[in-house]
Parts: structure tokens; sequence; C-alpha cells
């Protein structure tokens, strides 16, 4: 799970220091407000990680990607390219991650639950992204690949803490080429140093963190009358989140269940979407039907006890809306993150706070992390009230509320106590309520004088 987050120069913020991240992280704040930014961050790093391409130091996105974002001048604060852009990321282990020596498989030479990692990247002479430095840390100890001077093509490694050292092979004194991508050791480092081979899991785990990194965006495909299905097992739910169909049917063939305690039978993924379906009052029944016998289905539902089933074409668009959410919070691997941007566009407001409850549910139930931004004052009552009634920890939650000020965001964590009260809560968190209500009641005496009463 990423615990904590810190970044300089990128987009609209300067800087964030040591952002902590929790099981549900909520951003809040106006249009614009750098909100989209943050998710967008971990976004251009799990495409970066995903890309095959072992020499570009961060890959800035297509309309293919989760994260279009352009060239290193867009991203950069500022647009100026003589800034340098940095970032610091903190995640914790499932299990111990150790470390064992070289010369002797059996000892470990050190272990940790919490795994660091950060990057300085910015624009070469020749135009092309350079990384000058990154590093890992793990249980006390820092092992960091810089520039050699002003070289962009010389590095050096680095290993900082107790009872360890780097020790350079026989007749292999040459510097190290530059980092693969910006969080990569080089092949070379294994061939220079005798006890430096454990380093490339360093990066496997960098990889493997972002590998359990899972996007939907808060665009959805219009539902069709029916879908095609090919026998593939999606990871995810895409982008718009058109692959649903394909996870549900992959979920039914894997014969995925939902954990509910012991003694209690496990629900499948399918039952249980349609059981949150139906307690989120969008409909009383869901099913996916195989047309026939070929590989064609169709998304069904009912709308009350009584009414007829129909396509999922013919009902409101909230619960092709939500689906994707939904089924996502509850399919990907245990111990995932989820980015959702907007997760309550198109939604009834009672259907927006409803989603809380899901978030809760799937970090109980599947050990996911969630981490959304949103407009949804609705979503974030909900949290705050189940906080107040004991069903979620004010620790397992990390709301934010972001602002433009000055041309440059700022990052404003909320206080919430064990009453789900917001200590600080800003002004015109969601608009000036109040301010509306003095203006209509001004305006509605106006006019009662206007009209002699």
């Amino acid at each position: 799970m990423l615990k904590e987050l810190s970044v300089t120069n990128f987009k609209s913020w300067a800087k964030i220091s040591k952002m902590p991240l929790a099981p549900i992280t909520g951003l809040f704040g106006a249009n614009s407000s750098g909100k989209t930014s943050i998710l967008q961050l971990l976004l251009m790093l799990k495409q970066t990680v995903e890309s095959p391409d072992r020499a570009q130091a961060l890959i800035f996105g297509d309309e293919k990607t989760p994260a279009n974002l352009g060239t290193f001048r867009d991203v950069v604060f500022q647009h100026e390219p003589a800034k340098t852009l940095s970032w610091r990321l903190l995640w914790e282990f499932a299990h111990p991650f150790a470390v064992t020596d070289p010369a002797h498989v059996k000892q470990v030479l050190f272990a940790g639950r919490e795994l660091t990692f950060e990057a300085e990247v910015a624009e070469g002479t020749s135009g092309r992204l350079l990384v000058k430095r990154m590093s890992y840390e793990i249980a006390d100890r820092r092992f960091t690949m810089q520039r050699q001077g002003v070289s962009e093509t010389k590095y050096e490694l680095h290993a900082e803490g107790a009872d360890f050292q780097l020790v350079r092979n026989p007749g292999r004194p040459w510097p190290l080429p530059a980092p693969v991508k910006c969080y990569g050791f080089p092949d070379q480092v294994k061939a220079y140093f005798q006890n430096a081979g454990f380093l490339a899991d360093l990066q496997l785990a960098f990889e493997e963190m972002f590998g359990r990194v899972y996007y939907l965006g808060p665009l959805r495909e219009y539902p069709q009358r029916q879908y095609r299905w090919a026998g593939s097992e999606p990871a995810d739910m895409g982008r718009r989140g058109e692959r649903v169909v394909d996870a549900l049917l992959a979920a039914r063939q894997a014969s995925i269940t939902i954990p509910l305690g012991q003694g209690t039978k496990r629900p499948s993924l399918e039952v249980y979407v349609a059981r949150w379906l139906k307690r989120l009052g969008l409909i009383h029944s869901f099913s996916v039907e195989a047309i026939t016998d070929s590989n064609l289905y169709r998304v069904r539902v009912q709308r009350t006890p009584t009414s007829a089933s129909v396509l999922i074409t013919d009902v409101g668009f909230g619960v092709s809306q939500i689906l994707p959410a939904l089924v996502l919070c509850f399919y990907v691997p245990e111990g995932s993150t989820i980015v959702l941007e907007q997760p309550e566009i198109h939604l009834h407001p009672s259907v927006q706070a409803g989603l809380a409850d899901v978030f809760i549910d799937a970090v109980k139930r599947r050990k996911v992390q969630i981490i959304f931004e949103s407009h949804s004052e609705h979503l974030l009552r909900r949290l705050q009230r189940r906080v107040a009634e004991g069903d979620v920890a004010p620790e397992s939650t990390a709301l934010y509320f972001c602002q433009m000020n000055d041309g440059q965001s700022e990052l404003t964590p909320l206080t919430v106590d064990l009453l789900g009260s917001i200590e600080n809560w800003p002004k015109d968190f969601f608009g000036d309520e109040f301010g509306e209500m003095a203006a209509m009641t001004t305006a509605a005496m106006k006019r009662k004088k206007a009209m002699g009463q």
C-alpha cells in the first residue's frame, strides 16, 4: 500500500511534502485546483513502468495511455524547462522484504516492511530527459545512483547505512551508464559490483507496486445491447469501463468469490455486485446472460420486484456509470491500489453517498487502497458519518482540500475526529451555502416589499 507521497515542480504543484496516504484517500476542491494532477503523477509512473522503452526516463503518454501529459515543459511547474521535477514515494509490503548476503545465501543482511523511492529528473542539453539522481531506501540503508559531476552519461553508485558497503569487482573501475527509465539500475551494476545483485529486487518491487495500480477515468462507454466475450481476462475495467462485462465473465469462469466472514457462504463477484446495485437503490436484480450458444452476452436488469427484466441500455445511465467502479473494487487482486477520477459523475446524490460505503467495504474485504478525487459533498458526508459510527477509523482515511493560490496549488489535510467532524473545514469548501441562503432571503424580502405585502 502507498503510504506517503512528496513531489516538487509537477504541473500546478510547486511542492507537496510528505503527504500521508491511507486505505481511503480522498481529494476534494474546486476545478483546476490540482486534484487530478496528484492522480496523474501516479499514472505517469505506472505507464513509465509498463512502457517497453527502457531509455526514456518518463512516459508522459498519448491518447492511448491513462495520462496524456504532453512534454516535460508541459508538466514542469510554470513550464520552466530549467526546473527539476522530483518525487518521493513510500509504500509498505504485505510481508517483510529481505535481502540476503550473496556470500551466505541463508544469512539475511537486512529486512524491512517499507521501501522508499525518490528520483530527480531534468531536461538535458539535448532536450532529452535525464535522471539526475535516484535512490531506494529500506531498513535505514540508502542506495543511490547519481550523475558523475555534470556528465549526462556517466553515473556513480553509493550505499549509505550501517554495516553494508558495496564491493567493486577487480578491474571494473568504469562509471555506470544512465539508469533504466527513471527507477532502474543498469545491467552493469551486477557486473561492476560483487554484492549489488539485490538492487534488481528493489527495482522489481517498484514495478510490482505499480503493477498493482488500477485506474478508472470519469467518463464511461455507453452500455451496449450485446457484448462479445472471447474468454479474455482483463486486468481492469479499461479507462472508460469498456471491459466491465469481460471482467464479470472472467470472474465467473475463475470462480472469484467475496469473503463475508467465517461460516458465511462466499458469493460470486457477480452476485455481490448485484447486491450492491440493489443496496444503492439503482435496481432490484442484475445478471449477465449468454445469447444461445454464441460468445455474445447481454446484461439484463430488473428495476423493481414487479417490473419487467430489460437490457441495461433501457434503464438510466447511473447503472452503467457505477458498474465499472463497483466491479473494479472487488475484482482486482488483494492489496491493489485503485485510482478513481470523479467516480460520482452522473449519479444521484444518494448513490454518491453510497459510494463511500462501497469504498469502505472493498477496503475491508479485499484489502485494497482507494485514491480518488471528487466534487461530491454527499460522498464526503457519508465518510464522516461512518467515522462517527465507528465503521471506519479516522486513521484509515486521508482527506484533503486542494485550492489554487497565487498561481500554485496548495494542499490542506482535513482533520477528522472520532465523531466524524472536520475540525478545519475550509471556507466555501462546497460553495458559499450560507451566502446563498442569505441572498435568497434578501431577494424574497425585496420581492415581498415590491408586491406590497
